[in-house]
């Protein structure tokens, strides 16, 4: 009898265990942006990228400015995640871009496949 107690109640755990509807790695929107600390101390600034879906391809855009008079060159890459939070492949090259003094910037990007629904970017010199 004890047996079956402690079969019914494993069986209970196995099936409450597999009742979560998708698994998902969040990617919180205060994620949506990473800078290096040598970007910020460079005078750049930067905006979360906005996302775009459309029925081909998702599209990012996400606007720099260069608070200093001097120009400087700003490493970037777009990091693509489906719905469930997973990484897409194949990933976007490493982009440069030279951001003239005391003006902006706007920087684009494409997803490489069909299903993304969030991306980050990552800046750094």
């Amino acid at each position: 009898m004890v047996r079956g107690r402690y079969a019914g109640l494993l069986m209970l755990v196995l099936l409450a265990g597999c009742s979560a509807s998708r698994p998902e790695i969040p990617v919180g929107d205060n994620q949506t942006l990473v800078m290096e600390a040598t970007v910020l101390a460079a005078g750049i600034s930067a905006q979360p990228p906005v996302v775009k879906n459309s029925d081909i391809q998702a599209s990012a855009s996400s606007a720099l400015f260069n608070e200093r008079r001097e120009p400087v060159t700003v490493h970037y890459r777009f990091y693509w995640y489906d719905g469930r939070g997973l990484e897409m492949h194949p990933l976007e090259a490493p982009r440069s871009i030279t951001i003239p003094g005391n003006s902006g910037v706007t920087l684009y990007g494409t997803a490489n496949g069909l299903g993304a629904e969030k991306v980050r970017l990552y800046l750094y010199l």
